[in-house]
């Protein structure tokens, strides 16, 4: 029976076996697990590094507020680009051959970073760091699954899942000490992770395959982005909080350790770490919580807390207090994970399995536009603003959209209400 044949009898891919004749070194299923699942979030531990290093990079190179956003927003780029157009690839190809060349362009950047002499580098280096993670999040989410044990599939899930926000939040502190403890915080960081990626490489070897390869690589390269009819309700009630919710999440890593300096006159590297640990570290413990939360209600809960949230960040801004910026900060990381988890939850079963894709590729575009894109522009405009006046305008328009998305959802609850009368 060839692999389309199985494919079609079992509804899923078989597992690919060993080339006759050769013996093949693989891991066992609990070691690739633990090793995939350390790999994956040192993809997203070096991108949260970036979060404080960037203040350090200012003080150092003298450069304006304006690429300092820049040079966190360009992530966005590398990451959407290599999502839209790789994210289907590992299933033609198989998944050890993405994730390898994933964590070779992520050794690269690494190595960008480690020997950067100006803010210029640092920022192709982002491009690079985007792409590589771009590339391999969707394989290495699905390998962890696949490489679980029968009995732990879930706790491959829970990885996946947690070592995304989970990653930032971790990499932003521990850079942050490093910052503070050390004078070669730099060099450290990313001798550190790039040690780290030379070993995942090793495992995602020696890890099972767990992809035949079938045709249609070239053709899954094409990006799909689509919103089909059953899913448009939702996704429009769904995207304004979303945008939402990325965008607290940039102004989180992109502005909020320069502003404990710049407005809170506190230079520590471990407060700057902290700055941007707060909100991923709360969204990545709400994602998990709220995973048995009715999803409606936890679109709602996620929609006042980002309105609640932004309204607490300005609230210590003008208030000169650090204590109430980082109480802000958390709420608003209660509105990520419990909106976004949430979104994908109320949209993604609308849409028929074959759409499916295209509809994360949607709210993945959504997502990643206002992650970079509101902050690059709220970098310029700190130079003739201000940066409280700035961050006040993006809070307030945060704010506007999440309520533009709790006038969506009050709609949908009372259309639904109506219909079962």
């Amino acid at each position: 029976m060839t692999i389309n044949e199985t494919q079609k009898s079992t509804g899923r891919r078989p597992e690919p076996a060993p080339l006759p004749g050769r013996r093949t070194l693989t891991l066992p299923a609990g070691v690739a697990l633990t090793g995939g699942a350390i790999t994956f979030t040192s993809l997203y531990l070096a991108a949260g590094a970036l979060t404080p290093l960037l203040v350090l990079y200012k003080e150092q190179w003298e450069f304006p507020a304006a690429s300092l956003t820049l040079a966190f927003a360009v992530y966005a780029i590398g990451f959407l680009a290599a999502l839209l157009t790789l994210r289907s690839l590992s299933d033609h190809i198989g998944r050890r051959p993405v994730l390898i060349g994933a964590l070779v362009i992520q050794l690269a950047s690494n190595v960008m970073f480690l020997v950067a002499p100006d803010i210029g580098w640092v920022i192709a280096g982002r491009i690079v760091q985007g792409i590589a993670t771009g590339a391999a999040s969707s394989a290495l989410t699905a390998a962890l699954v696949e490489v679980a044990p029968r009995n732990r599939k879930r706790l491959g899930t829970i990885l996946g899942s947690v070592s995304v926000t989970g990653g930032l939040a971790v990499g932003s502190l521990l850079a942050g000490l490093a910052i503070q403890v050390t004078t070669t915080a730099n060099a450290i960081v990313f001798v550190v992770l790039t040690i780290i990626t030379i070993l995942g490489i090793a495992v995602i070897a020696l890890s099972p395959e767990t992809v035949g390869r079938t045709p249609g690589a070239l053709r899954s390269l094409i990006p799909r982005v689509a919103v089909p009819p059953a899913t448009r309700r939702e996704f429009a009630a769904a995207a304004p909080v979303v945008a939402a919710s990325w965008m607290l999440a940039g102004l989180s890593g992109g502005l909020a350790p320069s502003l404990v300096r710049s407005v809170f006159l506190v230079d520590s590297g471990l407060i700057n770490g902290l700055a941007g640990f707060i909100a991923p570290a709360t969204s990545a413990v709400i994602g998990l919580a709220f995973a048995k939360v009715d999803s409606r209600r936890a679109m709602t809960i996620g929609i006042y807390a980002s309105v609640i949230g932004p309204l607490g960040i300005i609230s210590g801004l003008f208030a000169g207090s650090l204590g109430i910026m980082f109480i802000g900060q958390a709420i608003a990381g209660v509105g990520f994970g419990a909106s976004f988890t949430a979104a994908l939850r109320l949209v993604f079963p609308l849409a028929e399995p074959h759409q499916r894709a295209g509809v994360v590729a949607g709210i993945y575009v959504v997502s990643y536009l206002a992650f970079g894109v509101p902050i690059v522009i709220a970098g310029q405009l700190t130079e003739t603003l201000g940066q409280v006046p700035t961050v006040s305008w993006y809070a307030a328009l945060t704010v506007l959209l999440a309520l533009i998305s709790l006038v969506a959802q009050i709609r949908i609850t009372h259309s639904s209400r109506r219909s079962d009368l």
